[in-house]
């Protein structure tokens, strides 16, 4: 099944992209704004420890952030890093480490409203769910994720949930109904270029 880490958008399977949510916000003081540099830096050597698949020491750099995250009371900050620690978890096959941590970032987000990040995490809480074999939770998930992205009109965040729904109908074996959900995303994936999505 296809990964993407663009950064963060678990396809079933995907995980949903990170990378949008990492925006460190303006500091106020001297302190603040040197740890608010140290977060930016820590996020940038994520970004290279995910690309290269370095997941432990990922887990070690976002552990770091969620404790300046906490220090400058930085919501984003810390549901952003709490979302990559349980990225990161997931991909080492940790899910329940995983599922704690989104589970911790999914309420942040919704507090803050930032449905991109509610979005994401619901996604990779299905595929967690998915990976453990409790189909109908993964669709549960999947099922609240799906009309946030359309919302967003994020087509790339769209056609992976449409795929994981797809590849759970599939788990399931309703073979119709994972065509039905494939047909969906394929379009999607062609209209985005997404080759390995397509393929």
């Amino acid at each position: 099944m296809k990964k993407i880490i663009s950064p963060l958008l678990a396809l079933g399977m995907c995980i949903t992209p990170v990378s949008a949510l990492l925006m460190v916000q303006p500091s106020w003081g001297q302190t603040q704004n040197s740890q608010a540099q140290q977060a930016e830096r820590l996020l940038e050597q994520w970004l290279q420890q995910t690309q290269q698949q370095q997941h432990q020491q990922a887990i070690k750099t976002f552990q770091q952030v969620l404790t300046l995250a906490r220090e400058l009371k930085d919501k984003k900050l810390e549901a952003t890093a709490l979302l990559g620690l349980g990225f990161n978890f997931q991909r080492i096959g940790e899910l329940q480490q995983a599922l704690d941590y989104y589970n911790q970032s999914l309420p942040l987000f919704r507090a803050l409203g930032d449905r991109t990040g509610e979005a994401t995490t619901l996604n990779n809480i299905g595929g967690v769910y998915s990976a453990l074999g409790q189909n109908q939770e993964a669709l549960k998930f999947y099922n609240q994720s799906l009309p946030l992205f359309r919302a967003l009109g994020d087509r790339t965040g769209e056609a992976t949930t449409l795929n994981n729904i797809g590849g759970v109908y599939s788990a399931l074996g309703q073979n119709q109904e994972a065509l039905k959900f494939y047909n969906q995303s394929l379009p999607l994936f062609r209209a985005l270029g997404d080759r390995t999505g397509e393929a």
